[in-house]
């Protein structure tokens, strides 16, 4: 009987052990706390009376250029990072993130509900029947899976204005719209490729989630940079596709194509440059 005891006394201290022990498990070196505690840096304080000229802009981020990759991966959680798409989700879905339709343009009328912000990025559900034990079927409804490879591109609202207070010209984003590509069958049975806007998010409330969520450096593994880092200072290829203008705000695709938009996207971003420019010529 004591044999039996202590037996059983091993016995439970050796899964307790193990059990620390997997708990205690690293991966690394240390535990990763300075990011995850992380708060993004407030804006300057801007009043209007100061602020002598503003443009709006938009720009498309296309997620598949090189230098724009670290937002596109990984696909699926990895080493504790997201990608861009996987945080909006996640912030939509436990953080109280907002999403805002885009059926009224990039004003941020209206609210969207996570179920209609998953029916806009094609998770839709679906009716199968499922066979019982007994033989017989019974319909339910599968949900559809979420595909963050269909987000090949993000529509990038901000303005650009100069501060007269500090003397200089000064950017900040308003808003961001995934945008998802994906493939859809046309009436003769052959598929073609379509993109929509899904949803805008509000950027100054994206800020707090973005600071605490890294993104893969190439260069440095100890020096990882949070999605705050990578959109205030401008750690992203870009090209502008709209500005402000008096014909309900209309695309460079409305009136060019081809060159001639690649051309009129330059002649846009070098005004705002030569505006700056100009100011410091003597």
């Amino acid at each position: 009987m004591k044999k039996l005891f202590f037996l059983l006394i091993i016995l439970v201290a050796t899964v307790g052990s193990s059990t620390v022990k997997a708990q205690n498990v690293l991966d690394g070196i240390y535990p990763p706390e300075h990011v995850q505690n992380r708060k993004p840096i407030p804006y300057p304080h801007v009043r209007e009376a100061d602020v002598m000229w503003a443009k709006k802009v938009w720009r498309i981020v296309d997620l598949r250029e090189k230098i724009n990759l670290p937002l596109f991966y990984p696909i699926n959680t990895m080493d504790g990072r997201f990608s861009l798409i996987q945080l909006l989700m996640h912030g939509i879905q436990y953080e109280g993130l907002t999403a805002y339709s885009t059926k009224y343009e990039d004003e941020f009328k209206v609210e969207m509900t996570l179920d209609q912000v998953m029916y806009e990025m094609g998770a839709v559900g679906d009716t199968m029947e499922v066979r019982q034990d007994d033989g017989t079927y019974v319909e339910r409804v599968v949900a559809g899976d979420l595909r963050p490879e269909e987000i090949k591109q993000i529509l990038v609202k901000e303005v650009w204005f100069f501060d007269r207070n500090y003397s200089r010209l000064d950017v900040r984003i308003i808003g961001l719209c995934p945008i998802r590509e994906y493939t859809k069958s046309s009436g003769d049975g052959e598929e073609q490729v379509a993109k929509k806007q899904t949803f805008w998010i509000y950027f100054p409330q994206a800020r707090d989630l973005f600071a605490r969520n890294e993104v893969f450096n190439p260069r440095n593994d100890a020096q990882r940079r949070t999605f705050d880092d990578i959109f205030m200072k401008r750690y992203f290829g870009s090209y502008i596709v709209r500005e402000s203008n008096v014909y309900n705000n209309r695309t460079i695709d409305q009136y060019a194509v081809g060159m001639e938009a690649m051309l009129e996207s330059e002649r846009i971003k070098m005004d705002i440059f030569n505006f700056e420019h100009d100011l410091w010529e003597f």
